[in-house]
């Protein structure tokens, strides 16, 4: 009994021990997360109480929808003698509000597919980052760059933007001065707080997105070392299971969210190419530059997405070649020891072209999956091992995983689909609306 007590008492303290060296080793990854956590609070996608969500949502709407409304409907062009002919030449109020609504809707639906799937999940379950809590300490110097890397370009593409924007409402004001100085810049500075928030939201929905997938890269590039290892093959087997898992918990949880991305994004750029191709106007930078700006960001954020989709799919389909290779390498590497053996000659170079690096030209990001991987293998001539073998790598070649959307795998050949669709709706858009306007010329 006391001999039970004692062991039991030992155990608790070395858990205890091992707990407290796994929290000590993991506070960098910590201080990152809860960085993470603190700007995305900031935004509105992570809500603590009720309270918070209502003064999310009430942001939303006020800095979001209303006050660049109002703006533009009633203090964009002033009051004066000339305030209609200002308009009509500087500023084209339906094509304003028009982008305002897409621009808005797209920041809307990020905000609530993400802030719904922080509540659901957490933002360490929805970053699959608790799934390796025995091994946190080994991947986390590798999660941290990836989360760096979040803030890094999410302000790339938003800081030039928002000088391009700010460019924009200068000139304007500066054209159009029928208002006063401080009216204008009232003005200035709501268009963009307004802008900046709703670009923000819509940009960083799309990075974390990428965010995701990226977090996961880390792990597939983790398995490929796996095969230096002489492991049994249900471990294999097990770990890639896992790895396709997440992919289809990834996919599951952002389908909808890249659906109605791409179809506010696509209805846009439609609306859009109608009004400028069909309007009989003259289409200045003054007037059309928010047209611009918005296509951008909104182009920017679909390909933000369908690069880190595609990324984390060819690096799960790329997995079947690797272990295809492993496979090879094993079989011609056993069936030379085994002739070795048996006419007793000295083979002890064997192999070593095999592992010799190969200079490849990096001319693809997918260029280093073609490297042969150093062994470290015994020799392995039975017919058990050579079957289990050749039973993964057709589990393998039958098991791609990647990224899917609705059954369709987000690769190269999806996002040429994709832009041949796009290319068919602009050409049809362009033929209507030229032609149209051809005519009544």
């Amino acid at each position: 009994m006391a001999y039970s007590t004692a062991r039991s008492t030992l155990l608790d303290l070395w858990c205890d021990h091992t707990q407290t060296d796994t929290e000590t080793q993991t506070i960098p990854l910590r201080r990152s997360l809860r960085r993470l956590k603190t700007f995305l609070r900031l935004l509105g996608f992570i809500h603590d109480s009720p309270f918070t969500l209502s003064i999310s949502t009430l942001s939303f709407f006020s800095f979001g929808v209303a006050a660049p409304s109002l703006v533009i409907i009633f203090f964009y062009c002033g009051h004066g003698s000339s305030t209609s002919s200002a308009c009509s030449e500087y500023h084209l109020k339906n094509f304003e509000l028009e982008t305002l609504f897409f621009q808005a809707t797209a920041a809307g639906v990020s905000l609530v597919c993400f802030s719904l799937s922080f509540r659901k999940y957490g933002l360490r379950i929805f970053l699959f980052v608790d799934k390796y809590q025995g091994n946190i300490a080994l991947f986390q110097f590798d999660y941290i760059p990836k989360i760096d890397a979040f803030f890094r370009s999410l302000a790339v593409w938003v800081i030039p933007c928002l000088l391009l924007k700010m460019a924009r409402e200068i000139v304007r004001a500066i054209f159009i001065h029928n208002d006063s100085l401080i009216q204008s810049v009232v003005v200035v500075f709501i268009l963009l707080i307004s802008w900046t928030y709703t670009a923000t939201i819509y940009l960083s929905g799309s990075t974390l997105f990428s965010l995701v997938c990226n977090l996961q890269v880390v792990h597939f590039e983790n398995y490929k070392k796996l095969f230096e290892r002489n492991l049994d093959i249900l471990v294999y087997i097990e770990e890639h299971s896992r790895l396709t898992y997440n992919l289809s918990k990834i996919s599951h949880r952002f389908r909808i969210f890249l659906i109605l991305e791409f179809l506010i994004v696509t209805a846009s750029q439609v609306v859009t190419l109608l009004e400028t191709t069909g309007n009989n106007g003259t289409i200045k930078f003054i007037n059309a530059a928010d047209f611009a700006i918005s296509s951008i960001v909104q182009v920017v954020g679909i390909i933000i997405c369908l690069h880190a989709a595609a990324k984390i799919s060819h690096r799960a389909q790329s997995l079947a070649s690797f272990a295809s290779r492993w496979h090879a390498l094993l079989t011609c590497r056993s069936n030379e020891t085994l002739q070795s053996s048996e006419h007793g000659g000295n083979f002890s170079s064997i192999g070593s072209s095999i592992t010799t690096s190969v200079n490849y030209i990096e001319s693809d990001i997918e260029s280093s999956d073609y490297v042969l991987p150093p062994m470290n293998v015994e020799s392995v001539s039975d017919v058990s091992s050579y079957l289990k073998r050749q039973a993964f790598v057709m589990y393998m070649q039958s098991n791609p995983g990647g990224v899917t959307i609705f059954g369709w795998t987000v690769n190269r050949t999806f996002m040429d689909t994709i832009f041949c669709a796009e290319l068919t709706v602009v050409t049809f858009v362009l033929g209507k609306t030229l032609t149209f306007t051809t005519n009544n010329t």
